[in-house]
């Protein structure tokens, strides 16, 4: 059988798997769970990928992970493609507005209680990856290598006191035999339904979780004077952040965002202390060990010119997700043939993150945007609404949505990237 035929024969298992991949994705939709706490998501990849008849699945790996592992007809001499989907879900509420809504609220997670929902996607890149996994069992006497199908738990961060994610995957063993010769994966986005996006360089930027705990003395409130108020030196920290961009290259972007800020007191005391939690993005990593220390130098001298004092930790640190000229290059026909050449699109930078990084700064592969959302590109070719759609909806946002009719794409670009590599077709042939 030829690779036309072949390609054609994974096509038309993706359509076979359509309604189940749908289901699932609903399922998990309904569902969600947070970072390292994906048992009843794991245990439906799991007892999915058993029923395959694969040859290992392997549990349990930093946390929640699952890798099922298909061994072709050259298991030992051939290439070993790793296709990876992240199942976590987010402490934000769910008001997409579809009757298979989140309602979970999960009331032990450190910090919460919190509303749960995938308001990031990671239903439906399960789903995904659990269909490919369909159809590439259905013709394992044909490939030429193997398959590892990467379910990976806490992409979004584990609690700050546990492990997890994907470099916690790769410390595991989790890929120690076999070793995969590439990566690949894929994230939802707001983009024109059917869309790829891709991005020679840096698809996401380096991040790094950052906690500022300003300490002051405690006193009650109607006595100021007799205490060290943190708050202060909590506001001019906040403030002076919004000038660190300043302080680098304008032609390289960062951010530094505090999302959350604790403070332990109530309304007449003048709490010891206040914590942020925030998060540091740059384009370009080697700007971080910058920022980082101009942060620090901020929040220290500020919480000292009121007389208080201020302790800054870096945690979670993640590399950017590098897509290099040459595996794009060697990409690009299997992405334009199972979507269309004028479907697959070269995307600006963003400083969003995913961890997937580890995978792919070790193996190689690509890293890819798929469009879920009511859009289509305007003169420029950003993405711009369609009249009398939903709308274009961010990931993390309450409202994010995405069309269930797309996710079938999914299904076949796992499927053709997995074929074309292991059948050497997709092989970056040189580094750079």
């Amino acid at each position: 059988m030829g690779s036309e035929a072949i390609h054609d024969e994974l096509d038309e298992r993706a359509a076979g798997t359509a309604d189940q991949v749908v289901a699932w994705r609903r399922h998990l939709h309904r569902h969600p769970e947070l970072s390292n706490r994906e048992e009843n998501t794991a245990r439906l990849v799991a007892d999915h990928l058993r029923a395959l008849g694969l040859d290992e699945v392997r549990t349990g790996i930093a946390g929640h992970g699952v890798v099922g592992v298909l061994r072709g007809t050259a298991p030992d001499g051939g290439r070993v493609v790793a296709l990876r989907a992240d199942m976590d879900a987010l402490p934000v509420r769910d008001l997409c507005g579809a009757d298979f809504a989140s309602e979970t609220v999960d009331a032990d997670y450190p910090g919460g209680p919190f509303p749960v929902s995938h308001a990031c996607g990671h239903d439906c890149h399960t789903a995904m990856l659990m269909g490919a996994a369909t159809v590439l069992a259905g013709v394992r006497e044909r490939l030429p290598g193997t398959v590892l199908f990467v379910f990976q738990p806490a992409e979004e961060g584990p609690p700050v006191t546990e492990e997890g994610g994907a470099r916690a995957m790769v410390e595991a063993g989790a890929f120690a035999g076999p070793v995969p010769t590439m990566a690949f994966g894929m994230h939802v986005t707001p983009y024109p339904k059917g869309y790829v996006g891709y991005r020679i360089g840096n698809q996401y930027g380096a991040s790094t979780l950052v906690r500022v705990v300003v300490t002051g003395k405690q006193v009650h409130g109607s006595t100021p004077w007799e205490g060290i108020d943190p708050m202060p030196a909590v506001g001019a920290v906040l403030t002076g952040i919004g000038q660190l961009y300043r302080q680098v290259s304008a032609f390289d972007p960062v951010t530094v965002t505090i999302g959350h800020v604790e403070d332990v007191g109530r309304f007449n005391i003048i709490g010891q202390t206040v914590t942020l939690w925030g998060t540091v993005r740059c384009a370009v990593e080697s700007d971080m060990a910058e920022v980082q220390r101009r942060l620090t130098t901020l929040a220290e001298h500020s919480a000292a010119a009121y007389g208080a004092t201020a302790a800054v930790e870096y945690l979670q640190s993640v590399p950017p997700v590098h897509n290099s000229g040459p595996w794009v290059e060697a990409g690009l026909p299997t992405l334009r043939r199972v979507v269309g050449e004028e479907r697959v699109v070269e995307t600006g930078a963003t400083l969003g993150y995913d961890d997937v990084s580890e995978f792919i700064g070790r193996f190689g592969g690509l890293y890819v945007m798929l469009g879920v959302q009511d859009a289509t590109p305007d003169a420029s070719g950003r993405p711009v609404p369609v009249e009398g759609g939903r709308g274009l909806v961010t990931n993390h946002n309450p409202h994010f949505y995405a069309d269930d009719d797309t996710l079938v794409t999914g299904v076949r670009l796992h499927a053709h990237v997995a074929y074309d590599h292991l059948t050497g077709a997709l092989v970056a042939r040189r580094e750079g």
